[in-house]
């Protein structure tokens, strides 16, 4: 079997069996239970399989991991470093995509999301797979125009947050504001933006206040705006989210 990722990485656990499956390309070492697979952008590798094993693959676009990592840890996305990694050891890392898959199987997405965030950041702390390692890097944002940036969007979500504000926070053109923003953050100023909406929104439905009130003062036009938009940022509606609390 030939596996090719051109765009975006895979984490790959094996949850049963996996004696069976080997990469012809790489190590000889063979699948077992527990074991994990990292499969970054552009990866490509080939692989024996002879057996039946079961296993779980979490797929994560280059925008959104970087788009993560750099909430996270409150660093510049291209800091991001992702190993290729066959068959490892990784206790709390598999303890969390076990946690996720199970609450997928359940339908809990809640449950599967925070499962994948914490995922993420096992991922990242973990001296393993390099840690969080000092790295000097130029361009892109300031620290200090990234944290103004940042403070801006929070305060202003509810309202219309235009990209030529963002660049004169910048001092920038706003051409290359979204460049250097996008650079640092691995999404668009507009990625963003709506990412952090729809976080808002996840939040306040755990309150009683309507739907369409909470569409407002997060900044979506309408409440209908806002289902689209939160259906495509987490795979549920808002209502459907509610009712999972």
């Amino acid at each position: 079997m030939s596996y090719e990722r051109p765009n975006g990485h895979t984490f790959s656990l094996y949850l049963r069996g996996g004696a069976g499956t080997r990469r012809l390309d790489g190590s000889p070492v063979r699948g077992r239970p527990g074991v994990l697979c990292i499969m970054p952008q552009g990866h490509s590798s080939e692989w024996e399989i002879t057996d039946f094993f079961e296993f779980v693959h979490l797929y994560v676009p280059d925008d959104q991991m970087r788009r993560m990592f750099s909430e996270t840890f409150d660093r510049d996305a291209r800091l991001m470093a992702l190993p290729e990694v066959t068959f490892a050891e990784a206790p709390a890392l598999a303890h969390t995509l076990r946690q996720m898959t199970k609450a997928m199987l359940a339908g809990g997405h809640l449950l599967a999301e925070e499962a994948m965030t914490q995922a993420i950041n096992d991922l990242f702390v973990d001296p393993r797979f390099g840690g969080m390692r000092p790295c000097a890097i130029s361009g892109g944002l300031a620290p200090h125009v990234r944290r103004r940036i940042l403070e801006y969007i929070e305060a202003h979500l509810g309202e219309t947050i235009r990209l030529q504000d963002l660049a004169t926070i910048g001092q920038l053109s706003a051409f290359h504001f979204q460049r250097m923003f996008r650079a640092s953050y691995g999404v668009s100023p507009h990625g963003w933006v709506a990412h952090r909406r729809v976080e808002r929104a996840k939040s306040m439905l755990c309150g009683m206040d309507p739907i369409a009130q909470i569409a407002s003062a997060c900044g979506f036009s309408s409440q209908s705006h806002m289902t689209r938009a939160f259906k495509l940022g987490t795979g549920v509606t808002p209502s459907a989210y509610r009712q999972r609390q």
